[in-house]
């Protein structure tokens, strides 16, 4: 599952990694997060706010084409799924163009989405959650507990990446001594 999220600079942010989303109205960075199916990161990029989904993702999964191109052939495609904020045909384009075989490894699908009338029928009405896109917003409500990335503090993006890493990394790490 991937998603992003708009975050407010402060003032020790860069020029570089400054950007407005017009989508959150924020003035910042976007952070994309790729997880597995229990919200843990599979990948992480920081972009300014201003990157589209689509381009941000583009970046992501080009940074990581590496991991794809070592997958075998002969295993099931990965099923990245997506919220409706991305366009499946433009990130198929746009990543065979890097990796022409990268479509037999991978296929996008988007979340389902409940329409009007199954709203209606469950007798709910306005934001509807979709459990499977639960996980990944789980995910970026973890990241939301370490206080250093309430807002971006960095100067540089790499560095806002690696602050992201190591807030899963602590996550992880708690989880593993809580069961041992």
């Amino acid at each position: 599952m991937i998603d992003s999220q708009a975050v407010k600079n402060t003032c020790n942010a860069s020029v570089d990694s400054k950007g407005f989303c017009f989508y959150k109205a924020t003035n910042g960075i976007k952070r994309h997060l790729a997880v597995d199916t229990l919200g843990f990161p599979f990948f992480t990029h920081c972009t300014s706010a201003n990157v589209s989904d689509d381009a941000g993702l583009i970046e992501m999964l080009t940074e990581k084409i590496d991991y794809f191109k070592s997958k075998p052939m002969n295993i099931p495609k990965i099923t990245i799924l997506l919220d409706h904020g991305y366009h499946p045909d433009t990130l198929t384009d746009a990543l065979e163009q890097v990796y022409p075989k990268i479509m037999k490894k991978i296929k996008f699908e988007l979340s389902p989405k409940p329409s009007k009338v199954e709203k209606a029928a469950a007798g709910k009405t306005g934001f509807v959650p979709v459990a499977a896109r639960w996980v990944v917003e789980r995910s970026n409500a973890w990241m939301e507990r370490c206080k250093i990335l309430v807002k971006n503090f960095e100067r540089t993006l790499p560095n806002a990446n690696a602050k992201i890493d190591l807030c899963f990394v602590r996550l992880m790490v708690k989880r593993l001594a809580a069961t041992a």
